[in-house]
């Protein structure tokens, strides 16, 4: 197995030989008292798990299925929201960019700028988020193949990105459905930049409820452990602590009370994946 890159977003070291990390959150900032109140739930979690925890929330959900579906709070709201939290929290934050416009005021309210999947071949967008000093959590369109994601790592490293995370999402399987190529893990790492699993996204059922997407959350843990066990640096999940009355993904968020055995169980995966991997000396 590769051994990727390690360098630090916020607080946490990514990559490299350290531990599973989780990016975690609400899909969209429904309020900042619910976002701050899912904020500091996860890292209670994570903290009893020893789990490095990075943040997520978007300020503005830009793909929508339907007009009328909420979209969040906007990017000036939504900052505030998002600084607070990273402030009093003490904890890294994540957050997507859709404009190459919003780039420099959001990389200097958060730790990390995710690139949605719809817009990962976006050359200016890259261009934006590569020269802004902030790491970049960048996801394979469900249109791609893994090995597809070659040029959007050289573009980003073609404009001076230096912490860059690939992120996993499922590719689109005939129509409203997403399956995931295990196979595209190790593909992805032999860049040499982490690599994370967006698992929730991953089990999105796009439009499949003609207004809204549809999801099947009963499959999170089952395709989080596979995940591991092929070899990952991160998991990112969507988290909700009653997703039926999520704003927006609430159809495949992972419900807050099944996290922390969840993360219990991919620790141990990984730990395995880590020693059976390890280089180690040879006999004399």
């Amino acid at each position: 197995m590769h051994l990727t890159r390690s360098f630090q977003i916020g607080s946490v070291s990514v990559g490299g030989t350290g531990p599973l990390f989780l990016i975690a959150g609400p899909c969209v900032i429904e309020s900042e008292e619910h976002c701050r109140w899912v904020a500091g739930e996860l890292k209670s979690i994570t903290s009893r798990c020893d789990v490095p925890f990075i943040f997520k929330a978007s300020f503005d959900k830009a793909n929508r299925t339907a007009a009328s579906s909420f979209r969040g709070p906007g990017l000036e709201v939504g900052l505030e929201v998002l600084r607070s939290i990273r402030q009093e929290l003490q904890i890294p934050v994540l957050t997507d960019v859709h404009e190459v416009g919003q780039v420099e005021r959001v990389a200097a309210a958060v730790d990390c700028l995710q690139i949605p999947a719809f817009l990962c071949r976006q050359t200016d967008l890259l261009m934006a988020a590569g020269r802004s000093g902030c790491a970049v959590n960048v996801k394979k369109g469900q249109f791609l193949s893994p090995w597809d994601m070659e040029n959007i790592v050289k573009k980003l490293e073609t404009f001076g990105c230096q912490r860059l995370l690939l992120t996993e999402r499922g590719a689109s399987f005939g129509y409203n459905n997403l399956v995931v190529d295990m196979r595209a893990f190790p593909v992805l790492r032999q860049w040499g930049w982490p690599v994370v699993y967006d698992v929730t996204h991953s089990l999105q059922l796009p439009g499949g409820q003609g207004s809204a997407s549809g999801g099947q959350p009963q499959f999170i843990e089952y395709l989080a452990r596979a995940g591991v066990a092929v070899g990952l640096d991160g998991l990112f999940l969507e988290v909700h602590e009653n997703p039926a009355m999520a704003l927006s993904d609430g159809s495949n968020a992972m419900p807050l009370d099944r996290l922390e055995s969840l993360l219990h169980t991919v620790k141990q995966i990984h730990a395995v994946v880590a020693d059976s991997t390890a280089v180690r000396p040879s006999n004399p």
